[in-house]
């Protein structure tokens, strides 16, 4: 899925302040500093609707702890986190009217923000129609995964306040 972007994050190096950066977005989204859609919220996990979605729905789950990696993270927030990963992937199915998700947890290598977090992001739906085509006969033809990606990645667009706050509501009814 992020293939794509993964080749700009080889042999990248790792800033020394992962270890301990309190002033990470997550951690002044945590402390309530950040603006964010809160999906779901517990004392030990929040999930937010992702600020550049791949697709409607994309949800960030993340322990609101500040570790950089999921290999550090301590049981009682893994454990949660996995909870929290559940239900909200439940309820965003319920809400989105598709079950297919892709859940992803990257560790340093092509990670965005370094603060373990989960992404859980509805795959695309089977019944929607293909994204390009063959302009000469005008047959349909499915894209190529490279394609694919690379229109998924240019479709990235900022989350809109109003879609964000009927899709909260949506998924809000579920959980």
């Amino acid at each position: 899925m992020t293939s794509f972007i993964i080749k700009a994050h080889e042999r990248r190096l790792i800033p020394e302040s992962w270890n301990q950066d309190t002033e990470c977005a997550f951690c002044r989204i945590i402390r309530g500093e950040g603006r964010a859609f809160k999906v779901y919220e517990d004392e030990l996990v929040v999930a937010v609707l992702d600020i550049l979605p791949l697709r409607e729905g994309h949800t960030l789950v993340i322990p609101k702890t500040h570790y950089s990696r999921v290999s550090e993270l301590p049981e009682t927030y893994a454990a949660a986190t996995g909870v929290a990963v559940s239900k909200v992937a439940n309820a965003l199915a319920q809400a989105l009217g598709n079950t297919a998700l892709n859940v992803v947890c990257n560790q340093e290598y092509a990670q965005a923000v370094p603060h373990v977090h989960y992404h859980i992001i509805p795959a695309p739906r089977f019944d929607s129609p293909p994204l390009v085509s063959d302009k000469v006969d005008r047959v349909m033809k499915p894209l190529t995964q490279k394609e694919m990606h690379k229109a998924e990645f240019e479709s990235r667009s900022e989350l809109d306040d109003d879609e964000a706050t009927e899709l909260l509501q949506r998924i809000h009814a579920r959980l």
